[in-house]
């Protein structure tokens, strides 16, 4: 009985549990506090414990600076982009504009993505990490589509991939963050994709066969 009572305690993983809902109080905490428009260099790791309801050791032993806890909360406000369905390259982009557009309407997100990206430069570590987990996954995707559009034929064969990814994404940000019409433009990702398409598609052939003399 003894040996086995010392083996079931030798199985148990060293330290405390993680817990979850300590993880997403402390997620949340970050969130709320960023959304109420305190930058990433005025947040301290106190003030979130405070928040969450937690201690700075708990926070710690789950992130070993605020950074790396800034980062991975930025990223539970990116939902990954469905993977493309074999559907067409016009669907696909649609679908990621889309996200992009639901997004841009909750305040809290977009003033959290604000304050990321103004503090970038004082942060670049920071910058590069949500750049590696929330904006590069979904570069891969579109650029999946893209490029998948680009062997069927639906999209020219010598596109300039990182130039498409600007035109799409940076239109829709300007269009949704920037534009002072009251029209909700709920057909937006649709506008943008068709007047891309415009130019990402294959030009017609304009060779017209020689008179005969």
């Amino acid at each position: 009985m003894k040996t086995q009572q010392t083996a079931e305690v030798a199985a148990r993983p060293a330290g405390r549990p993680r817990s979850e809902k300590a993880e997403r109080s402390i997620i949340e905490a970050t969130l709320e506090l960023l959304g109420e428009g305190i930058g990433v260099s005025e947040l301290s790791i106190e003030s979130i414990a405070g928040r969450a309801g937690v201690g700075k050791t708990t926070i710690y032993r789950r992130w070993s600076n605020k950074e790396d806890l800034v980062v991975d909360a930025l990223a539970t406000l990116k939902p990954p982009i469905p993977l493309p369905q074999g559907g067409t390259v016009r669907d696909d982009l649609v679908t990621y504009l889309r996200v992009i557009q639901e997004e841009s309407r909750h305040h809290r997100t977009r003033c959290i993505m604000n304050i990321a990206m103004s503090d970038s430069e004082r942060h670049p570590r920071l910058a590069e990490r949500f750049r590696e987990l929330a904006v590069e996954p979904r570069r891969a995707v579109v650029t999946a589509v893209l490029r998948r559009g680009m062997e069927t034929g639906e999209l020219r064969a010598d596109l300039d991939l990182d130039m498409a990814l600007a035109l799409l994404s940076g239109a829709m940000i300007w269009s949704t963050k920037w534009s002072h019409s009251g029209d909700p433009q709920t057909d937006l990702p649709e506008r943008i994709v068709d007047e891309a398409l415009k130019g990402f598609r294959p030009r017609p052939s304009t060779s017209e066969p020689c008179p005969e003399l």
